[in-house]
């Protein structure tokens, strides 16, 4: 059965104050109400700026529903779409599966490189090729165990005709050092415009590999650009730099489960987990220094501060929005579709640890309202796209596929 939310309009100049997000158009204010959280936060610390956490909630005004098309999966990772309207998605201990529009799933495709399936390592972010209807090409990233660890690592691979198998399956990337963790892998993979691929690493979580992140000689703790054939990318920031990593989009993150590109601005946004606080959306600039761990708006697990508890730094990128406390949040995309012309450019973010779907809506590159949906599920929402038919679909850890779209 379908379930079905009917929400009251509290736009001020209505909809079209959030039918586009672009980075130099002005809109009508919105309208808002109380914050979404109301936890008490971990820390005392103070944002940077005004609206930087706890912006004013919003809700949706159209009504929608949603629907679970298939609740078997075994605890599912990526998703994507592939070229006809299905979906290709990754369960976590190595299978990897295609899903009609129905929900109907395929039995497992072969072929796929052996997963270090332990802790958050396994099979992880996936895409197929912008030429996929012509090469049939998928890409996934996965953790590998290597003689000395584990690592995030990127391969690809052919779908074989008859969507049995994939032919020819090769690892090409590789961020090393590998570490004996099975934490923070990172792991979500997108195509540019250009048809390179932006790779997200963690920095393995443990104090000791912590300050790779801001080691431009690791390959932890980045997004990397990398071509197909996993090469550093023509016009990467540190190209023919010494003692830098070519491959090295941005750097100084702690563990990014969401890249999406606005496709109002082109801009690349992510979305990394804090520690206890201090979960981070941040639009992703070449080059930029995100911080991590100098600098975050979060606490150790223990309760301890983290280093010399700095929240802010020169030369260090400021967070768009953070959590306190965290909403743990993995997969993301933007809404393109014409379905529901008020989420037009909208953030969406599944949240892991708050069983929820976050809608943010963003102006000028800052964050101007959130939303919760699907809260009432009890989900650990773990990655969201946009399917061909204008819906948004989602996966969740305890294995359910969801179809949301208007009523």
């Amino acid at each position: 059965m379908y379930k079905q939310f009917y929400l009251a309009m509290i736009y001020m100049g209505g909809i079209s104050a959030l039918a586009s997000c672009g980075q130099q158009e002005t809109h009508s204010p919105i309208s808002t109400g109380t914050p979404v959280e109301t936890s008490k936060a971990n820390s005392d610390y103070k944002p940077a700026f005004a609206g930087q956490t706890r912006i004013g909630s919003i809700k949706t005004a159209t009504p929608y529903e949603y629907k679970v098309l298939d609740s078997t999966l075994k605890s599912p990772w990526g998703i994507t779409s592939l070229p006809d309207g299905r979906f290709i998605i990754t369960e976590k201990s190595g299978d990897l599966r295609i899903a009609a529009t129905d929900g109907k799933l395929s039995e497992p495709i072969t072929g796929i490189p052996a997963v270090k399936f332990a802790g958050q390592g396994g099979l992880l972010g996936i895409r197929v090729d912008p030429d996929f209807s012509s090469n049939r090409m998928v890409y996934w990233v996965f953790s590998e165990e290597r003689p000395d660890g584990t690592l995030t690592a990127v391969a690809k691979g052919k779908l074989s005709a008859d969507e049995k198998s994939i032919e020819n399956a090769i690892v090409i990337y590789r961020a090393t050092p590998a570490h004996k963790s099975d934490l923070h892998y990172g792991g979500r993979i997108v195509f540019d415009k250009e048809g390179n691929l932006l790779v997200s690493t963690g920095e393995r979580s443990d104090l000791e590999t912590r300050p790779q992140a801001q080691d431009l000689k690791s390959g932890l703790g980045k997004v990397v650009r990398i071509t197909k054939d996993g090469q550093p990318a023509a016009g990467n920031p540190f190209a023919g730099k010494p003692d830098v990593r070519p491959e090295i989009y941005s750097y100084g993150h702690r563990n990014v489960q969401g890249l999406a590109f606005n496709p109002a601005t082109g801009d690349l946004w992510e979305t990394e987990f804090g520690p206890r606080g201090g979960d981070e959306l941040n639009r992703i600039e070449p080059g930029k220094n995100y911080g991590w761990a100098i600098i975050t708006y979060g606490i150790e697990y223990s309760g301890a501060k983290v280093g010399d508890s700095l929240q802010q730094k020169a030369g260090l990128e400021q967070p768009v929005y953070y959590w306190d406390p965290v909403i743990s949040p993995s997969g993301i995309t933007f809404y393109s579709g014409s379905g529901l012309p008020e989420w037009k450019n909208n953030l969406f973010i599944a949240s892991l640890s708050r069983t929820h779907i976050v809608r943010l809506v963003i102006e000028n590159n800052k964050v101007v309202g959130e939303e919760r949906l699907l809260a009432d599920e009890g989900q650990r929402f773990r990655d969201i796209t946009e399917g061909k038919d204008g819906a948004l679909y989602a996966i969740t850890d305890m294995g359910r596929l969801y179809r949301i779209s208007k009523k």
